[in-house]
């Protein structure tokens, strides 16, 4: 009995000791339950209703003489195909591309200007249409492209590196919130008819800079600073009156210039170049053979469209070739079949057996899932003649053209 008591009280002692040496802590830890996970997605799939792909009518281009890749084609310079994300604002990457590759052309600088700065400061401009039209004008993403040289003119440019316009480590543009938020605003100011200028843009500058950023004042040049107005003239070499823009609508008279009527046109442009859809086409084919590129709008809904080959064109089930005429392009802009949804940049030509072919840089989603190409369209001459509303281009590249107009109005820019 002696030794077994004995024993207990070193068995104590040693627990008492241990006891005493030990000193445990604990920390906060993420535990991911990996099999509970696999559980829970395999009930939530098999509970799942059941649904089908969703599928869409296209063109069955096969046996038909295509690209197959950009490299086939004539192209002048332009920066790497780039994505605008989750925004609306292909008027601004196409047209700032645009303008990059005049940059080039004139004075042989690689230069990546930033479009946040451009949609920024449209932005701004917006909502001074808004107010000052008390709520008439549309305020949304969309533009024109010569929406770019609108701002240009008066708020200059400056490179994307000075002002990107995401976050640190944000891999695409998100403008989802932004946009939300921008238009709730507006539509509070509408509703509750609270007119003051000072106070709206301040708003809106605010809700801007947050999501964008502040954008720069000056631009660093060596070891001194300029403004955005003296790097666009001096560094980059652009001057604002040397851009044109034309349509070819059989709504307004031809050799005339009138007002592009599309909601995106939300100043109410009329400095568009009015031409008969033959000069038109023969306007892009002759623009990007003297070696420059140009900014184009319109529709890219049709089913002619296959974003995984990158080719793009005008289905006969649709309207066959001969029968694209101005009536043709007119009739479907009237009735809504061709929108006003989409700006992309022309940089190069192929000539083929079935026609010319317009090499297409794409900053949307669409482009960048063609497999040999990434970023670029094939465009037949045909998709341009019917679906392509407008084209911004140098005036050099159309003085021919430009010289028909007996009455030329100066360009009106926002105010």
């Amino acid at each position: 009995m002696k030794r077994q008591f004995t024993i207990l009280m070193v068995a104590a002692y040693a627990l008492s000791g241990f006891a005493q040496e030990r000193k445990d802590k604990g920390s906060f830890k993420a535990i991911v339950n990996d099999y509970y996970e696999q559980i829970k997605k395999a009930t939530d799939l098999f509970a799942a209703p059941k649904k089908e792909e969703p599928k869409k009518f296209l063109m069955d281009m096969t046996g038909i003489d295509v690209p197959k890749s950009a490299t086939e084609f004539k192209m002048v310079w332009n920066e790497k195909p780039v994505s605008q994300g989750e925004s609306g604002t292909c008027w601004c990457f196409s047209t700032t591309s645009f303008y990059e590759a005049e940059i080039y052309r004139l004075s042989n600088q690689e230069i990546k200007l930033s479009e946040a700065y451009i949609f920024y400061w449209q932005y701004v401009e917006k909502a001074k249409e808004f107010v000052r039209t008390r709520g008439k004008s549309t305020f949304d993403e969309g533009s024109e492209t010569n929406g770019v040289i609108n701002m240009m003119r008066k708020y200059g440019a400056v490179p994307e590196a000075e002002y990107p316009g995401t976050k640190i480590g944000q891999p695409f543009l998100d403008h989802r919130k932004l946009v939300e938020e921008l238009k709730g605003y507006m539509q509070s100011v509408k509703v509750n008819n609270a007119w003051n200028d000072e106070q709206v843009l301040a708003t809106v500058k605010s809700i801007l800079n947050y999501y964008l950023g502040i954008p720069p004042e000056t631009v660093g040049i060596g070891d001194g600073r300029i403004t955005p107005q003296e790097y666009l003239s001096t560094v980059c070499k652009l001057h604002t009156d040397d851009y044109v823009d034309f349509m070819s609508l059989m709504e307004a008279p031809y050799w005339t210039q009138a007002e592009y009527k599309a909601a995106d046109n939300w100043w109410h442009s009329e400095d568009y170049y009015n031409v008969p859809l033959n000069d038109f086409v023969a306007i892009a084919k002759s623009t990007i053979k003297s070696g420059y590129s140009i900014s184009i709008g319109g529709d890219v809904s049709e089913s002619g469209i296959n974003i995984y080959t990158g080719v793009m064109m005008i289905p006969t089930y649709d309207i066959p070739s001969q029968y694209i005429d101005e009536n043709a392009r007119q009739f479907r802009f009237t009735n809504g079949s061709t929108t006003d949804d989409h700006a992309m940049h022309l940089v190069g030509y192929l000539e083929k057996p079935n026609g010319t072919w317009f090499l297409i840089k794409d900053s949307g989603s669409g482009g960048h899932n063609n497999v040999n190409s990434p970023g670029y369209f094939y465009m037949h001459e045909d998709y341009l003649k019917l679906k392509m509303m407008t084209l911004t281009l140098n005036k050099d590249a159309v003085k021919d053209y430009l010289e028909k107009f007996p009455d030329k109005k100066l360009v009106k820019y926002v105010k």
